[in-house]
């Protein structure tokens, strides 16, 4: 499996790290996501896309908030990755971050996984 870092943004509350895995890209938001930090996950994600990688991997294990605007983000990611024949996949949410997802029923219309090994495994 490639591992390697293929980049990272950061700026007060998020920090966004994203590296290579196989055929995905694995996307690492460390940190607050909502209306202020936003952009640091939505401009990594659409760079993954336009690289080729349509089956994102968004790794929620260090994400410790999330907003309906972070949730507006992975939603649109997830349309544009399935139009290109993939998929976004959740791994690893912290329960207050699964939360958001039971409650909008957003987990619903996600691939979600208990890790990021498995993830990577499906």
């Amino acid at each position: 499996m490639d591992r390697g870092t293929v980049g990272s943004a950061h700026r007060g509350r998020l920090l966004v790290e994203v590296r290579k895995a196989g055929t995905s890209a694995v996307v690492t938001p460390a940190g607050e996501l909502d209306h202020h930090t936003a952009d640091l996950l939505r401009e990594p994600l659409e760079n993954c896309l336009a690289d080729g990688y349509a089956r994102l991997v968004v790794d929620c294990s260090r994400l410790e908030f999330c907003d309906s605007t972070g949730l507006n983000v992975l939603l649109g990611a997830r349309l544009k990755a399935e139009a290109a024949g993939g998929g976004v996949h959740l791994a690893g949410m912290l329960p207050v971050v699964a939360r958001v997802f039971e409650i909008t029923g957003a987990e619903a219309v996600f691939t979600v996984h208990e890790s990021l090994d498995a993830a990577l495994a499906d």
